[in-house]
């Protein structure tokens, strides 16, 4: 044994060859933390100490190669200055990677599963690498808003060329091995069983010299091969269309193009040093402290998804109640991540809308080539549509989806509850309904909780699980089973107007009225809200929920919260009600719609609404971006920090979560909890009280205003 420690050992093979195998001790992946990286450090130290190694393999032990970096530790690392960061992250390569890279005898990579940023940063430092056709590699760091910090941006390119490595860099997606392959990443492609052969066997070719190792390391440790008009072509026109793509609020893809310009001309040293420059600049921005807070929060969620979910055990059949457009979304979900799912509805109308709407979002995937005939016709085989109540004895979970009113809801939930076993878990996918009221003429309420889809279900991730006044544990944890199952986000929120997501949302489109009567500009306001981020301005969203819904919601929203959700004027959404403007469904609404090229609708400004709203609203006025982006944001967020007070949400991460997830909040703000937090407790207190003269929407909770006062933070 050459060297033995917790996340690594390096054993001394037959012919002069050592392998050195990640296998972290009490983990299920190989990541780097501070303990393999020191490991990798030593066992470098001793692989540059043996005389009588001639070559090096490094494999996994477990099913992946290295997932990357162990992002729970990024928090210690970027408290560190700027200055501090970058000397750190250089130490690290000098120390360890290059120290691998530099060894006097050729070194092969044994790619067997994932190896995704540090992972395939580690395979790069090898001469050569052999990857199994079930492996994925990459570099997706600049989704964590960073970018590759372990030589990546200095190897990657000198390995397969600047465009590549550009696009593979900033795009940060995985690649496959066919992929890998014809980029040049990796020197060989295997089947999985043959992998450890293959390193094996190109490890002893070098040796015996049929290969020259020394020449192919020395590209990694030469600038790059382009003259001055080749990277002037490459990198500005790279830089102007990555700048285009991500956006301003997203700024680690364009420095990740401008570190790799800057290192062209160096050699490898130099070149680590500017990496480093660069991401100890990223590590100290907003951006990433909250899309690396966004991919904590994510294992988070998926941690306490599955803890409930064991609890609940596996949903083997599923039934939603009422076809249409969203029953046919829950189908299509529920039968492509493989639990068969009965749909059942009253009418056949309701069910060829129900199949049309799942065959449709099938054949796109057929035609994208993401999916052959055959598995289409195998996932609608696993939906069974009906008008009556058979089989109903066999189903695990019912998802109620028919039509948003109370009596309804409340008769056909009761029926419903007749026809199926008495451990069966029956479940409303309502968005506004209290589901205390709607389990009230139900015998088994226990058995009963709310499953809220977001629409469209095959799109939008999060689905709200909702705990009734009587719903059991086993209850939520069947349900969160059956998102789990569904390929969903899961979150536990307790019953309330609105739930979680809604209720912050109302308040929002509550300013969003304020504003228009006020006399604002709607196209300013979401060319404003557009701009901070939002997927779409509450005008354009409110178009595409539909007016209809949007006012039908606010009465249940005003209903049972009137002090912040009720208006005491009339407001353009019920305007464009009266006047049958719904929206894209009927195409006009705050904007009127037209077909683009491809089928979709598109928004065009209606001249007509401007006059149709005139007699609600007061004088037109200009307001200041930032007055708009206040007056918006400041209802939904002192909404979101009620709703973690009043314990709707568990936690701070789950109430950000749900956001991201369930309206499309900025990711690279973290949410409406990280936006404050990020602002400061102090100075959003400040803000809102400019705007407490408008209502309870715009005035701080007694707590808010002790944690400002206090220095406390809802995120550590």
């Amino acid at each position: 044994m050459i060297y033995s420690g917790k996340a690594i050992t390096v054993t001394a093979l037959d012919n002069g060859i050592a392998e050195l195998n990640f296998d972290l001790e009490g983990e299920s992946v190989n990541k780097f933390n501070a303990l393999t990286t020191e490991e990798l450090k030593q066992a470098g130290e001793a692989l540059k100490a043996a005389s009588d190694v001639k070559g090096l393999i490094v494999t996994s032990k477990k099913d992946v190669f290295i997932v990357g970096a162990d992002i729970t530790e990024f928090g210690n690392n970027f408290s560190a200055t700027q200055e501090e960061i970058a000397a750190g992250v250089l130490e690290t390569n000098k120390t360890v990677f290059n120290t691998i890279e530099d060894l006097p005898f050729p070194t092969v990579a044994a790619i067997n599963g994932i190896a995704f940023g540090g992972g395939l940063e580690m395979a790069l430092v090898c001469d050569y690498r052999v990857m199994s056709t079930t492996a994925k590699i990459g570099l997706p760091e600049t989704k964590l808003g960073i970018i590759p910090g372990f030589g990546g941006t200095v190897r990657l390119p000198r390995v397969i060329g600047a465009d590549n490595a550009v696009e593979w860099i900033a795009g940060g997606k995985d690649q496959k091995a066919t992929a890998a392959l014809a980029a040049g990443a990796v020197d060989a492609v295997v089947a999985p069983e043959k992998l450890r052969e293959a390193a094996l066997d190109l490890v002893q070719k070098c040796i015996a010299g049929d290969f020259d190792y020394a020449a192919k390391r020395q590209e990694k440790l030469d600038p790059l091969k382009l003259n001055d008009i080749e990277a002037m072509m490459s990198f500005e026109s790279a830089k102007a269309f990555i700048a285009g793509q991500a956006g301003p609020n997203y700024p680690a893809p364009v420095t990740a193009v401008k570190v790799i310009q800057k290192a062209a001309k160096m050699g490898r040293d130099d070149a680590l040093a500017e990496e480093a420059k660069g991401i100890a600049k990223l590590a100290k921005t907003e951006v990433a402290r909250n899309l690396v807070g966004l991919f904590l929060g994510d294992q988070e969620l998926g941690k306490t998804g599955k803890e409930w979910a064991a609890k609940g055990g596996k949903v083997e059949k599923g039934a939603v109640l009422g076809a249409g457009i969203m029953g046919g979304g829950i189908a299509y979900q529920s039968a492509l991540k493989g639990t068969p799912i009965i749909m059942k509805d009253i009418a056949q109308a309701g069910i060829d809308l129900g199949l049309s709407e799942a065959s449709k979002l099938l054949s796109k995937r057929v035609s994208r080539g993401r999916m052959t005939p055959e598995k289409m016709a195998g996932i609608l085989n696993n939906i069974q549509p009906q008008l009556s109540f058979d089989a109903f004895d066999s189903v695990d979970v019912v998802v109620e989806a028919v039509v948003e009113n109370p009596k309804v809801k409340k008769a056909v939930l009761a029926e419903t509850e007749k026809q199926i076993r008495e451990d069966a878990i029956l479940t409303s996918n309502t968005s506004t309904i209290s589901i205390t009221h709607l389990a009230e003429d139900l015998q088994r309420p226990e058995n009963f909780c709310g499953m809220h889809f977001f629409n469209p279900v095959h799109q939008m991730p999060l689905v709200e699980v909702i705990r009734g006044e009587k719903t059991s544990d086993e209850a939520i944890a069947r349900t969160v089973a059956y998102a789990l199952a569904m390929g969903k986000k899961p979150v536990v929120v307790n019953d309330c107007p609105g739930f979680l997501v809604n209720r912050i949302l109302s308040p929002y489109f509550g300013g969003f009225l304020r504003l228009m009567k006020d006399g604002a500009d709607f196209t300013k306001i979401d060319k404003v809200m557009e701009k901070f981020g939002m997927p779409m301005g509450p005008a354009y969203l409110a178009d595409v929920v539909g007016i209809d819904t949007g006012v039908h919601a606010g009465e249940v929203m005003a209903a049972g919260i009137p002090s912040r959700m009720g208006a005491d004027f009339t407001t353009t959404h019920e305007v464009l009600f009266k006047a049958d403007r719904y929206g894209q469904k009927n195409g006009k609404g705050y904007y009127a719609y037209e077909v683009d090229r491809k089928g979709k609708p598109k928004k065009v400004v209606d001249e007509e609404v401007k006059a149709l709203l005139a007699p609600v609203v007061d004088a037109a006025k200009d307001f200041s971006d930032e007055e708009i982006l206040e007056r918006m944001m400041i209802p939904l967020c002192l909404e979101a920090v009620r709703c973690l007070e009043e314990g709707i949400a568990a936690s701070a991460t789950d109430v950000d979560m749900s956001l991201i997830y369930g309206i499309g909040f900025p990711p690279f703000r973290g949410g409406a909890l990280h936006f404050i937090q990020d602002m400061g407790l102090a100075e959003f207190v400040a803000k809102a009280d400019k705007y407490a003269d408008m209502g309870e929407s715009y005035q701080c909770t007694d707590k808010l205003r002790a944690m400002a006062a206090n220095g406390e933070v809802f995120f550590a």
